[in-house]
């Protein structure tokens, strides 16, 4: 971005800035402040919003000279609204190499972008992985339902091969839990395994096609770095070597002991068992990585608690604000403006802190107001915040998180994730009854949307959390299904969308009236008892009498 362009949008910002809140003060939200909003933030001077980029900074000192026209309290570093994010960004140099060698020694090169796309080490400049391959079905263990992929399965030293995904009988968190790489990679890392190969399904591949994912065979992958500059990465020693595609699994499943079709067809049962085995070929794949360092700032402003008691603790009210910046073109457009994803979330939780402030009632425990970067990246800036947080650890007590309202219909009913999983869900219910808006079920369990938000980081340090999502009931099925095979992370997610700035409002009065409830609430918001995430992430109990006794009467060494 040019210094004019940078200048030209400052200019910009600064004017919206002052007309998001031209309107007579009202604590109602008003759809003219979500229009403002969304205006400039997906605005082409900004580029996409890319964490790091010129286009992403202006988009920040948007939001903050937002929270100073609003009173909030600076909640950053060095009493001013920003939080620096120390990153790291990776990506691959070039398509990389991926050949398979047969019993006999035969090797067959796959084709890059068309068998394959090579995977980003973000731990090596160079990798070269030379191994067996051991197909593991979904590469999940999940003790609590007596299943474990790997069982009589010898991976040490061997790469991988998972089928993206997990079991449709799985609750839909829980199922999200299990799908997410992060979680595939930790168990098979703690098998020993070097490396990892993703597959998709028909009906992923159906959804997303895999020849969409060579759009993005130059962006930036990225982390935020730890106390040794390094990248914080979850299983160092197990990096995504590659994803195939149908063709490619195709190749490397010929003379295995179970064809592809049958597995494709176990993996659309409720059950998913698939079989495992280990496959008549050994992999060498070779990747080139190059590196950058990226600085970038999270948003944080306070508002701060009414009571004297309860204000100590913080309910944390997030949305992220950066986007995917500049692409392969798309029908002539490289610009990735993320009109709904997610400068809709944003103007929404500008709205939601222009009625706490503005309000007839103050809300009784703290709202921090964060607005992070790094969210296309792999939640980033919210998972700095979470394990770095600019207030005490033990004062954030819940999460509500703010992430790609689609808003391009008058919506009756929302999905909440993760809500029945604390005393936030009571919460929800009673403020989205108030509203007459309905609750209903994950509508795309198959999507693992429970740990693709920035929520999810939040969860992970044991806080209890909630992303709102809007709902299919009525026109909301087809409306959402458009948005995302049409614009969903591509150019087209712009202002030419046809956006009802009135729906906007209305989002942001239901997440106006759920973060009072959990603000107002006599309790502090906590998981329920044996919860799936509360047990694995939350405070453990103290122990028991019995477990003291048993401790102490314990045999020493």
């Amino acid at each position: 971005m040019s210094a004019f362009r940078i200048l030209v949008a400052t200019s910009m910002a600064a004017l919206l800035a002052g007309t998001a809140l031209a309107a007579p003060p009202s604590p109602e939200p008003q759809a003219a402040n979500i229009r403002a909003h969304i205006t400039f933030l997906a605005s082409d001077l900004l580029e996409g919003r890319e964490a790091g980029s010129p286009g992403y900074d202006i988009a920040a000192n948007y939001v903050a000279s937002q929270f100073t026209q609003l009173g909030l309290k600076p909640a950053g570093v060095g009493g001013s609204y920003f939080q620096p994010v120390p990153m790291v960004g990776w990506r691959a140099v070039d398509a990389g190499s991926f050949d398979i060698v047969d019993k006999a020694g035969k090797v067959t090169p796959l084709v890059s972008a068309e068998d394959f796309l090579i995977g980003r080490n973000p731990m090596a400049a160079e990798t070269k992985a030379s191994a067996g391959l051991v197909f593991v079905g979904f590469g999940i263990v999940a003790p609590e339902h007596r299943r474990n992929d790997y069982a009589g399965l010898d991976v040490k030293g061997k790469i991988v091969v998972v089928m993206s995904g997990a079991p449709k009988f799985l609750q839909t968190e829980e199922r999200a839990y299990y799908t997410n790489n992060r979680t595939k990679r930790a168990a098979a890392e703690a098998r020993g395994a070097i490396g990892m190969i993703t597959m998709s399904s028909r009906a992923e591949e159906a959804s997303r096609p895999f020849a969409n994912g060579a759009r993005f065979a130059k962006s930036w992958s990225m982390s935020w770095k730890d106390d040794q500059g390094h990248p914080f990465t979850v299983a160092p020693t197990v990096p995504g070597l590659a994803s195939l595609s149908a063709k490619g699994a195709q190749k490397i499943f010929e003379g295995a002991p179970v064809g592809l079709d049958a597995i494709m067809t176990a993996v659309a049962t409720d059950e998913g068992k698939l079989p495992r085995f280990a496959l008549p070929y050994s992999a060498r794949i070779e990747t080139r990585t190059e590196f950058k360092s990226i600085d970038s700032r999270n948003v944080v402003g306070m508002v701060e608690g009414s009571d004297p008691k309860l204000k100590d603790e913080v309910i944390v009210l997030s949305a992220h604000l950066d986007h995917i910046g500049i692409s392969a073109p798309v029908k002539g457009d490289t610009i990735n403006n993320g009109a709904l994803d997610n400068a809709s979330g944003i103007a929404t939780t500008l709205e939601v802190a222009r009625a706490l402030i503005q309000g007839p009632t103050p809300p009784k425990r703290s709202v921090l107001v964060l607005a992070n970067t790094g969210e296309e990246k792999g939640l980033v800036g919210a998972e700095y915040f979470a394990r770095n947080p600019t207030v005490e650890r033990r004062r954030i007590v819940a999460d509500v998180n703010l992430d790609m309202p689609v808003l391009t219909y008058d919506f009756i009913d929302v999905t909440a994730f993760g809500a029945d999983r604390s005393s936030i869900g009571p919460a929800i219910r009673r403020a989205a009854g108030r509203m007459g808006i309905g609750l209903s079920p994950d509508p795309m369990p198959q999507e693992g949307l429970f740990t693709r938000s920035d929520h999810y980081r939040f969860v992970e340090v044991g806080v209890p959390a909630v992303f709102l999502m809007t709902g299919f009931g009525g026109e909301g099925a087809k409306a959402f299904q458009h948005f995302m095979a049409t614009d969903y992370h591509k150019p087209s997610d712009d202002l030419n969308l046809p956006i009802n700035f009135e729906a906007g409002a209305k989002f942001a009065r239901l997440n106006y009236e759920i973060t009072m409830e959990l603000a107002d609430m006599p309790d502090t918001p906590a998981w329920n008892p044996g919860d799936f995430f509360g047990t694995r992430y939350g405070p453990k109990p103290p122990p028991s009498l019995a477990g003291k006794i048993k401790a102490a009467l314990k045999p020493r060494s």
